[in-house]
């Protein structure tokens, strides 16, 4: 169980410092992705995996695979812009969907 509880903190870290980092470029008139951004992304991804890994009898497939998706799509973004401009609908569609995980996340289904 502390290995769970482990990656869960490792994963909620790694969300906590992207929002963040999206937050951080908000005021900025020329957006550009910090160059870690991908890689807060691919940590994400892993530890999610991870602990769906960890708990996989008892996984909840209709809150994993939405966040997979949407986390796919953001490391997919992030990968596309890292050290260009970030127009302003790419920005806040990160964003977005970035909420959208945190909702999927702490929702009870």
């Amino acid at each position: 169980m502390w290995l769970f509880n482990t990656v869960l903190i490792l994963h909620f870290l790694s969300f906590l410092i992207f929002a963040a980092t999206l937050m951080a470029v908000y005021p900025k008139k020329e957006r550009r992705l910090y160059r870690y951004a991908i890689f807060l992304g691919i940590a994400i991804l892993i530890t999610g995996l991870s602990m769906v890994m960890l708990h996989y009898p008892a996984v909840q497939y209709n809150k994993i695979v939405p966040k997979l998706v949407i986390f796919v799509i953001i490391s997919i973004l992030c990968g596309i812009y890292s050290k260009k401009a970030l127009p302003a609908g790419v920005y806040f569609t990160m964003l977005g969907l970035l909420v959208l995980a945190s909702l999927i996340g702490v929702a009870r289904f």
